[in-house]
This record gives structure tokens, sequence and C-alpha cells, in this order.
């Protein structure tokens, strides 16, 4: 048997558990995506690999009852081979709001970033963005501030690997569950990525920029009733239709979302996969025409 910290002798095997967080993968590396593969490779590059092993069993086995993640601190329960779960916290700095208002800046200057941010996706070149502020996206060696009540030697113990390991795969089906840990909220984040659309690339002085997509001038009807069904530009200006490389949902990305959802579901995240469907559609009948 292992020896605790104290001097006791701790029972190898954990006390069974029914209705623990079960990591979905059963065997091999935890974490499917490029966001939540990034938060593993830091913590295997410095984390005792013993350790991170024993974890994954213990987060494969469901040992960990439950995990709470909010601005800086992830907290969690681990049952070992003592009758009260052990307590697990996991720190990081969670960025205020003047900071927050750079980055929301910055990403808010690149529209593609901002359109993919939009769209519920989590570009890989937003790490470089969080680097230019300054600020980094992900924990390094020493940005992880953790902590168990359990008496294991050792550093990261198997009872804070197990949560690291479930954080991961809460990153895998949120990525922006990682932004929500360094301070942002999605929502409180989309709201000023839309509200910042406009104002973000604005030119240097004496350049006003390109307009938006939906800056259109307001002139009453009567004084357009000469040209009302005229194009307010020129083909040429306008320039050729989207090819198959163009984003079909980007007058939803554009537009605020309504208050309205489905089985829980938001409007727009129902209809973002019809209107990719249908452009779709509409490329293989335009391949097949020309063909």
């Amino acid at each position: 048997m292992p020896v605790g910290r104290d001097g006791w002798f701790e029972a190898a095997r954990p006390i069974r558990v029914e209705g623990g967080i079960k990591a979905r993968s059963k065997r091999g590396s935890i974490g499917e995506q490029w966001w939540s593969r990034r938060f593993i490779d830091i913590l295997e590059r410095v984390c005792d690999p013993g350790r991170l092993s024993r974890g994954r069993a213990y987060a494969r086995r469901g040992q960990v009852l439950d995990l709470d993640l909010g601005p800086g601190l992830a907290k969690a329960r681990v049952q070992g081979s003592r009758p009260e779960p052990y307590d697990v916290s996991v720190r990081i700095t969670a960025y205020g709001e003047r900071e927050w208002a750079g980055l929301i800046e910055a990403l808010a200057a690149q529209a593609l970033h901002r359109a993919k941010l939009l769209a519920g996706e989590m570009p890989p070149e937003i790490e470089d963005v969080f680097a230019g502020c300054g600020l980094p996206l992900f924990p390094g060696e020493r940005g992880l501030d953790m902590d168990c009540t359990c008496p294991d030697w050792g550093f990261p113990c198997k009872h804070l690997s197990a949560v690291l390991y479930l954080l991961a795969e809460a990153f895998d089906d949120d990525p922006f569950r990682v932004l929500a840990w360094r301070g942002m909220a999605r929502e409180a984040l989309l709201d000023a990525l839309r509200r910042s659309g406009g104002e973000a690339g604005a030119a240097t002085a004496g350049d006003a920029g390109p307009p938006g997509l939906l800056d259109v001038a307001d002139v009453p009807f009567a004084e357009r009733l000469g040209d009302f069904y005229e194009p307010g530009a020129s083909a040429a200006r306008l320039g050729p239709p989207p090819g198959p490389e163009g984003h079909p949902d980007l007058l939803l990305r554009a537009l605020d979302p309504p208050k309205v959802k489905a089985r829980h579901i938001p409007l727009l995240d129902l209809l973002r996969p019809a209107y990719r469907a249908f452009a779709a559609g509409e490329n293989e009948e335009a391949e097949g025409s020309v063909s």
C-alpha cells in the first residue's frame, strides 16, 4: 500500500462510485479538438506521467463526483479510498474588464476570427491574438494553482489529474469554456463582438474604412421613387458572387440572434446547418450543369 503524506497507509483501490462523471475516451489520449489537446499537451509536458496515467484511469472509472467551472476557478470532488471525497481546486488568472476590452478589440479587428467566434467556432489563431495582447490563452507551467485535500505524495496527484482530463473533455464540448475560465462568458463575449463589429477595423485618420455588411443609407421613400428598384452599387463594385468557399450563413452571423429557442436550442443554431445544406445543394447543381 502507498504511504500518504501524514504517514498512514492508503488503500490502493478507490471506493467505487455510482453516477460519477466518466470520460468519454476509453483508451489512448483524452481531448479531440485542438484547444483541448493544447491544454492536455501542456499538462503532459509539466506533470508526472505516472500520476497523469492514474488520473486518466480515475476519470474513466467515473471517480469525479462533480465539476464546476467559473472565472479563474474549477472545483470538483473526487472519490478516493477514504469514505469522504477529496476536494480539488484548479485556479488560473481570470482577466479583468480592461484586459478583456483589449482582447475583444483585437478579436473584432480580425473579420475572420470574429465571424468564426460568432458562428460558435474557435479559430486556432485566437491563441496568437491573446499572445499579441500579452495575455496567454492557455496556462503555462506556472499558470496553474492546483490543490487537493488528499494525503498523496507527488504533484499533481491522481485526483487532480482526473479533474484536469475531464476539464479537457468539457472544453471539447464547448470551446467557450476556455474563455469563460479566463473570465469572459460566452454570451457576453458574443454580444461584445456584435457591438464592436461595426467599429472594428476602423481605418486611420482620414479614412473611414469600408462599409459594413448592413451599412445602408436611410433615404425617405418619397425621394427614391425614380430609382427605387435600381441596384445601390454597380455590378463591378459588388464583385463576383461568392463561390463554394464563401460563408452561406454570413447573414446569420451578422444579425443579432432572436430570443427564440426550440427544445432549448437557439434558433440560429438550428438555422445555420440548413443554410449550409442549401448552399451545398446549389453548388452541386451548378457543378452538374457545367459538366
